[in-house]
């Protein structure tokens, strides 16, 4: 099986087989809230005027995400998960559209065989589900700020599921003592960025927390994520 690690935009266009699309920092741990608080399927977008226009036409009830860390105007959620944590959604439909997160999964749509939404609290999850249908390659590709800089916890979640794809056990205290020791983490206290809430960061490095994967198809020509049990 080969393994590679690519990262930021230019990873996306270039990933190939089995590809995970990761984003710790914040859109694929709100994503993961939101299935484990009861909806049914996310579509991902890559603008805000996708989303709001899909919303309208009746293709979800919900939009979330974020631009530059901000909810957009007319978003029902930003991308906090911790403020996603407390919300019902059972039986709704979310559109997502974030700056780095779901611009991977718009191109890598493109070339890949099968995606996953990928982040540390889905970790073995993920994993174990791209054991199961992969057959000769997969990509995981960290997606960084933006899709445009590298950044350490996406990095690192990428070299954690490398470990659990190659059998080898993960270290999530080390994982994590390493993210929070760079500066995305920090960024969360910055008391000039007031929409960063700072309870994202323990949450969202609170690897393993749902025993689940998010499995992405393609479907009337939208990257379209659901919860994966397999």
């Amino acid at each position: 099986m080969e393994i590679n690690i690519e990262s930021l935009i230019e990873g996306a266009a270039r990933a190939a087989g089995v590809v995970a699309i990761i984003d710790v920092f914040r859109a694929f741990t709100a994503a993961a809230v939101a299935f484990a608080n009861g909806a049914t399927h996310i579509t991902m977008v890559a603008s805000v005027e996708e989303a709001l226009a899909l919303r309208d036409q009746g293709a979800g009830q919900i939009c979330m995400g974020e631009v530059q860390g901000r909810a957009p105007e007319r978003f029902d959620f930003g991308n906090s998960p911790c403020e996603l944590s407390q919300a019902d959604l059972s039986g709704k439909s979310i559109i997502q559209r974030t700056s780095a997160g779901t611009q991977g999964i718009v191109t890598a749509g493109k070339t890949a065989q099968q995606m996953f939404a990928a982040s540390l609290v889905t970790a073995s999850a993920t994993a174990r589900a791209m054991r199961s249908i992969a057959t000769n390659r997969i990509t995981l590709v960290a997606m960084g700020e933006n899709g445009s800089r590298r950044s350490s916890e996406d990095e690192i979640c990428a070299l954690y599921l490398r470990n659990l794809l190659e059998g080898r056990q993960g270290n999530p205290e080390a994982a994590r003592q390493m993210i929070l020791s760079g500066g995305e983490a920090a960024k969360f206290k910055d008391v000039s960025r007031p929409w960063l809430n700072p309870n994202d960061v323990p949450f969202a490095l609170d690897i393993d927390r749902y025993d689940f994967a998010i499995k992405v198809n393609m479907e009337n020509g939208y990257p379209v994520a659901r919860k994966f049990d397999g």
